[in-house]
């Protein structure tokens, strides 16, 4: 890669990616790899589907690039090609009757636990199975709550960032997150044979 492409501001890469500029395209990738396969990942429950989808969301990008006109941020824009393909997928999945769960080992997999390398190799299993039941509880949401909790808690995105990537109004986005939050609650702590970690780690 050209040493000074790193050192470009995204509208710069974004421009030149728009005219076919692959090296300032594989560093807009770079930056935004991880946000994508974090969603795709927390949406599919699935490394190799949040994998393709991955790939799937920077192919339509850089197709779609030289459209881009910046009526929103890249940002939002790119999240709203990563959440509507998320959706497509999930109804593949639906009308194939699939379904997925893998152990979940991917750094930050789950904010907020413990570093493992503090942990017992007992609360180490008792962690990843603790990641697997929460990966199992976004499952179980209906697609819309899935997409909010993990754009909101996940990714930290505002509820105006939220909005606009899902093409919604903000007070749409607040009630939804709002009932996922319930939802997902309850489906976490109905599964009493992991309550007594879950208590631990809220204490």
């Amino acid at each position: 890669m050209h040493p000074d492409v790193r050192d470009l501001d995204e509208r710069e890469l974004i421009k030149r990616s728009a005219a076919g500029n692959l090296e300032a395209f594989s560093e807009l990738v770079r930056r935004y790899e991880k946000k994508v396969f974090t969603v795709a990942y927390r949406f599919t429950g699935n490394y190799s589907d949040a994998s393709d989808l991955a790939q799937e969301v920077f192919i339509r990008v850089y197709q779609a690039l030289p459209r881009f006109r910046g009526e929103a941020s890249f940002n939002t824009w790119l999240y709203r090609i990563t959440a509507n393909l998320c959706r497509d997928e999930l109804r593949r999945q639906k009308r194939h009757k699939k379904t997925y769960l893998e152990e979940m080992t991917a750094e930050n997999a789950c904010p907020g636990l413990p570093d493992g390398n503090s942990l017992s190799p007992d609360e180490i299993v008792e962690q990843r199975e603790f990641q697997e039941m929460v990966q199992a509880c976004l499952n179980e949401l209906p697609d819309d709550y899935r997409l909010v909790l993990v754009m909101r808690e996940i990714q930290g995105l505002s509820y105006a960032e939220i909005a606009a990537a899902l093409d919604v109004a903000q007070g749409t986005v607040k009630s939804r997150l709002s009932r996922a939050r319930q939802a997902f609650r309850r489906k976490l702590f109905g599964r009493r044979e992991h309550f007594k970690f879950l208590s631990r780690l809220l204490e």
